[in-house]
């Protein structure tokens, strides 16, 4: 199995250097991608193939059911680096439907250390039990719980001090929430994108 993949990766940097002969010394050189991407660890959703995006434009962190730790030492780190040093303007919380971690986090049964990290979905499942409750069967309902939990993702980016700081420097940072079929390979745009000033107008409100 490794020959196999070493075999595929050989082609294709064949193929891509026949392609454009100046790729991979173009990539080496500079990282300056536009995005950054906190999606979910599953193997049938990788960032930059669903985007239609080449290695080198998105800038990537992914968990299982993409949730959003505040003491996620990890993405923290990345989402530190992404802002301070590579500069993006465009950070994108992604999460897809039929996801694994919702769903395991609905069920009433042991998954080991994934149970605590799964918590924050539990917590949302609970807050919007009745909206929850309104869908037709249980797919639909962990559906939307996977869309609640990219929602709460993108709150709770925007709410670290590393968003904060750098909105008080006045830099141009959006943070997006999107959701991936994985039965039609299409993202859907939730909605619920907050930039500089959001929270300076929610406290006028």
């Amino acid at each position: 199995m490794l020959n196999d993949l070493l075999a595929r990766n050989l082609a294709w940097s064949e193929q891509r250097q026949a392609q454009e002969p100046d790729y991979f010394t173009r990539l080496a050189a500079l990282q300056a991608p536009e995005f950054f991407w906190i999606g979910c660890s599953d193997s049938r959703v990788p960032a930059n193939v669903v985007a239609g995006l080449d290695p080198g434009e998105v800038f990537v962190h992914r968990n299982v059911a993409n949730v959003v730790h505040s003491t996620d030492m990890n993405l923290l780190s990345a989402l530190e680096f992404a802002v301070e040093a590579l500069r993006v303007r465009e950070i994108i919380v992604c999460g897809h439907y039929g996801c694994g971690g919702v769903k395991a986090a609905t069920e009433d049964m042991p998954h080991g250390l994934a149970d605590h990290w799964l918590e924050p979905i539990r917590r949302i499942a609970r807050a919007y039990a009745v909206d929850l409750a309104q869908e037709p069967d249980m797919e639909a309902r962990r559906d939307r719980l996977a869309e609640l939990n990219v929602v709460e993702g993108v709150r709770r980016v925007c709410e670290t001090p590393i968003l904060q700081n750098a909105w008080r420097r006045r830099a141009d940072i959006r943070v997006h929430g999107l959701i991936y079929g994985l039965k039609d390979g299409r993202l859907r745009d939730l909605d619920c994108s907050i930039g500089p000033g959001h929270f300076e107008k929610e406290a006028a409100e």
